[in-house]
């Protein structure tokens, strides 16, 4: 399966005079991969020397590979995937990250000095204080545990909630903390990056409709199936994965104006081995559409936004036969449709 995504560096959540610093009162958080295809800006002081690459890759179907714009789920309800988590880190990743970024911060000209107190605080905190040299002395017996936040979400509340510092956790004990990241942690961040097919009904009449006249409304069932993405974390020995599936499930229209009606009358098109409406065709300009609608009167000289949205139903496996659902989500857009009057001519 093709990679989606590219990797983002990690960076350190607060910066100081323009240069990556850390605080006493601020954890490690780094940006992970994110949500497009791009790289973001980091801020100045980051070099490849210094700076990790998440461990979580994520792999997968996309959408984008039938053609045609792509679009995010939109979770059904209040949910939404994780803005941050912990991941584990060796101790030789961790040694090497902090002493770098302690390098670089005291060796940059001009930096202010409580940049360089802060940052050299820190460091003691884990090379001559609570810890001794980054516990490499027992490298093999556990591993360092590291906030994670979402580059594209690190600025909301949500992203601020993995506030503990780095701390040391021995092999196979559970970490004490929230989302500390499992199988289902990686099920609902690969939630976060399926890509799904842009949501543009075909219609019938399908350059403009006619006031009264039953418009078929359908979607090609070759672009909207199953999609799925991977999400694996190989890390301090620590090797999981998760594979989260949109599955869709039922079309809705919305007319764009109250004086319409839809087929069926909720507006609700059920999907039925794998059909997404049905498409019109000669010798069924009788019968009512299964899935479309009817407008009620002009559109005069603008045209109704029709918003065609999709609900995925959305269902994850992982690793130790482990999985279940996740809350359902939505995809949609809008397309403009003209209607017109059935002109008659008296005699």
């Amino acid at each position: 399966m093709p990679a989606i995504r590219g990797q983002r560096r990690w960076i350190v959540a607060s910066t100081i005079a323009g240069v990556l610093a850390l605080t006493p009162a601020t954890a490690f958080a780094w940006g992970t991969p994110g949500k497009s295809n791009g790289q973001k800006a980091a801020p100045s002081g980051g070099t490849d020397g210094t700076s990790l690459v998440s461990k979580i890759t994520f792999s997968g179907s996309s959408a984008s590979e039938s053609g045609g714009g792509t679009g995010s789920l939109q979770p059904v309800g209040d949910w939404s995937p994780p803005a941050c988590w912990y991941e584990p880190r060796s101790a030789e990743e961790f040694a090497k990250y902090v002493e770098g970024q302690y390098n670089e911060t005291v060796n940059t000209p001009g930096q202010h000095s409580y940049a360089k107190a802060s940052v050299g605080k820190f460091r003691d905190t884990y090379k001559d204080g609570k810890y001794k040299n980054y516990n490499l002395d027992k490298k093999d017996e556990g591993n360092w545990w590291v906030a994670i936040r979402d580059e594209d979400r690190w600025m909301e509340p949500e992203a601020q909630a993995c506030d503990r510092k780095p701390f040391w956790a021995e092999t196979g004990d559970a970490p004490p903390v929230e989302n500390a990241v499992t199988p289902r942690v990686l099920a609902e961040l690969a939630y976060n990056r399926i890509e799904l097919p842009t949501t543009e009904v075909s219609l019938a009449p399908e350059t403009a409709t006619k006031v009264n006249l039953p418009t078929w409304a359908w979607l090609d069932r070759a672009k909207f199936k199953e999609v799925s993405v991977t999400a694996q974390l190989n890390a301090g020995g620590l090797n999981i994965q998760a594979t989260t599936t949109a599955k869709p499930v039922s079309l809705r229209l919305e007319p764009g104006t109250e004086d319409a009606e839809t087929y069926p009358a909720s507006g609700e098109c059920t999907i039925n081995a794998g059909s997404i409406g049905e498409p019109y065709a000669k010798g069924k300009s009788d019968r009512t559409p299964p899935c479309g609608l009817k407008y009620l009167r002009s559109s005069g000289d603008s045209t109704f936004k029709l918003q065609a949205t999709i609900t995925w139903e959305i269902a994850w496996t992982g690793t130790g036969g482990a999985g279940g659902d996740l809350p359902n989500g939505t995809f949609g857009n809008d397309q403009d449709v003209t209607v017109q009057e059935i002109q008659s001519v008296n005699r």
